[in-house]
């Protein structure tokens, strides 16, 4: 079972179906209606079809998918903008599908925080204002949320820029407004819908590589979604592709490209660097008997891109790879870490290895 501890989430059976009377089509949805039929024998759109995901607590879920596939319907779940047909939605162990008015607004006030794509700021408050309006809904007194929300504001960047309004901000600063807003809350859960999807490239991989900065530190249970695989690769310590409302994959960004579960999954990845995203303890083989080991090592979790050139600086055919204790986990070979760059799957006698938080050796 999934760590449900401070911000752990657990969805379970969950299915969302959009008409008039959506629980007289739910049984025949179960039992294999599909999506099409819904809508054409009764005129209900299927949102979401058995959705179960376990988002460990301090965890970056990514939920990806192309438009119309539900990932926007399912991140509402969470905090009950929309109400499920049937199913369970567990935060910290409660239910929020079964919270009564009064528990719905606590729990969205103090538990979750959203950040939305098209940055909802209010445009008559200034960035120091808007950073603090969740903090005012709360009732927290205004010295106590400045001194929180300027915090904030200097650690995604804006500090300087709290008397400005929203028109007087780039896109990507207005994002900024929004995180530093969400962050200000502390809340557990962070939910992220599309939240750098309205931003320029270099933009959003400035904000990719600020959330994921600032994640280190404050370790929140963050909703990320997405349709864009290299964004999901890059922050997604688990990853969910979702289609037509159902989940077609989940696992890690080394399950998704090295094991991809159809040909769906096999479209969406095919294009992606290999080189940069697989690690080379997804490919290493066991430690060969007899076999010294006084040629050089690389760290677990150090791609395979950066392993070559280790390999090539050496100018040795194999390397150790060790964790951040100096326990050598496995090997790998200059041919396996090629093989890596141009082959889906996992060459023989590699495997996916767990080491947690490791350092380069």
């Amino acid at each position: 079972m999934a760590d449900t501890a401070f911000g752990g989430i657990k969805i379970s059976n969950l299915y969302k179906i959009f008409g008039v009377k959506p629980e007289a089509h739910i049984d025949a949805v179960r039992q294999g209606l599909t999506k099409t039929e819904l809508n054409e024998k009764y005129g209900h759109v299927l949102g979401l079809r058995d959705i179960n995901i376990d988002i460990p607590s301090g965890c970056i879920q990514v939920i990806m998918g192309l438009s119309g596939s539900g990932k926007s319907t399912l991140i509402r779940h969470i905090n009950r903008l929309i109400d499920p047909t049937a199913g369970e939605v567990l935060v910290d162990g409660v239910d929020v599908v079964k919270m009564n008015r009064t528990e719905l607004l606590a729990f969205r006030r103090h538990q979750t925080a959203m950040v939305f794509q098209k940055f909802a700021l209010l445009p008559h408050r200034n960035v120091l204002d808007n950073t603090v309006y969740g903090l005012e809904v709360q009732g927290m007194a205004r010295a106590q949320s400045v001194d929180i929300a300027m915090r904030w504001l200097e650690r995604v960047g804006l500090k300087g820029f709290e008397t400005r309004f929203p028109n007087q901000l780039s896109g990507g600063m207005q994002q900024r407004v929004g995180l530093a807003r969400a962050l200000s809350n502390d809340a557990p859960v962070l939910l992220m819908d599309e939240a750098y999807s309205a931003l320029d490239p270099l933009i959003r991989t400035d904000m990719q590589t600020v959330l994921l900065d600032i994640q280190k530190e404050i370790k929140k249970t963050i909703v990320f979604i997405t349709h864009d695989l290299d964004e999901a690769l890059r922050l997604g310590d688990q990853i969910a592709i979702l289609r037509d409302g159902e989940i077609i994959q989940q696992g890690s960004s080394q399950d998704i490209v090295l094991r991809p579960a159809d040909d769906y999954i096999a479209s969406f990845v095919k294009e992606v660097n290999r080189g940069r995203v697989i690690n080379v303890e997804a490919i290493m083989s066991a430690i060969r008997p007899g076999l010294p080991l006084s040629g050089p090592q690389v760290m677990a979790g150090t791609s395979v891109e950066e392993a070559m050139r280790l390999l090539s600086l050496s100018g040795q055919d194999d390397a150790a790879v060790a964790n951040a204790s100096g326990e050598v986990l496995g090997m790998v070979s200059f041919r396996q870490l090629a093989g890596a760059i141009v082959d889906a799957h996992v060459p023989e006698g590699g495997h996916v290895h767990s080491t947690g938080n490791v350092v380069r050796a």
